[in-house]
């Protein structure tokens, strides 16, 4: 049997971006400093995990059946931001004034790994912009193959149903140097730009 503190540096492991030794870090701090900190953690994961699910409608994390974006009679349900993760719409809550609503795909079209349409939940966004369309559903893919690609899925599906369809812009970020951005990005803003 492994030592239980192997199990928990390796238990810490899952996380993004923690390997060996920051794992090891986090275990003996919660050990030797923070034991309150660490049974809080253990209680709050458990629950977490126990409890939290997707949204009925938009598929964000909720621990409700409805999200409280969805749930929130205050949004402007004439738009439908489609986006790649609930990191995402934290990601546009805190830095727009947009308050519409959401629909989080959780990935991106990628036949190679087998995500398809289905994993996506697309038959539900489907659905909803049958029932309920919304006047403009914007697109808020990453800039990268796949999100271009789902990008042009989701483009199609709206035209479908007569939806007017924009795509978040993407280029050189503010503060950015031309000279130090990469190529791609300058050919993506200059062929993306607008009249001012």
């Amino acid at each position: 049997m492994e030592p239980l503190l192997d199990q928990l540096v390796d238990s810490l492991r899952c996380l993004p971006g923690v390997g060996p030794k920051s794992a090891q870090r986090m275990a003996l701090h919660l050990l030797e400093r923070d034991r309150e900190g660490g049974k809080r953690l253990s209680v709050v994961l458990n629950k977490s995990m126990e409890h939290i699910g997707r949204c009925t409608i938009c598929r964000n994390l909720t621990e409700h059946k409805t999200c409280h974006i969805c749930s929130n009679e205050q949004r402007d349900k004439s738009l439908l931001c489609i986006v790649e993760s609930p990191s995402d719409v934290i990601a546009i809550e805190q830095a727009t004034g947009y308050r519409g609503r959401y629909f989080v795909l959780m990935g991106r079209l990628s036949p190679l790994d087998g995500i398809g349409p289905t994993e996506l939940g697309l038959e539900q966004l489907g659905e909803q912009l049958a029932g309920r369309p919304p006047k403009e559903m914007i697109i808020a893919t990453n800039p990268t193959v796949e999100g271009e690609a789902t990008a042009y899925y989701l483009q199609r599906m709206a035209q479908k149903h007569g939806i007017s369809v924009s795509r978040i812009a993407h280029g050189v970020p503010l503060g950015g140097e031309l000279e130090f951005t990469d190529q791609s990005t300058i050919a993506h803003a200059f062929s993306s730009r607008r009249a001012v």
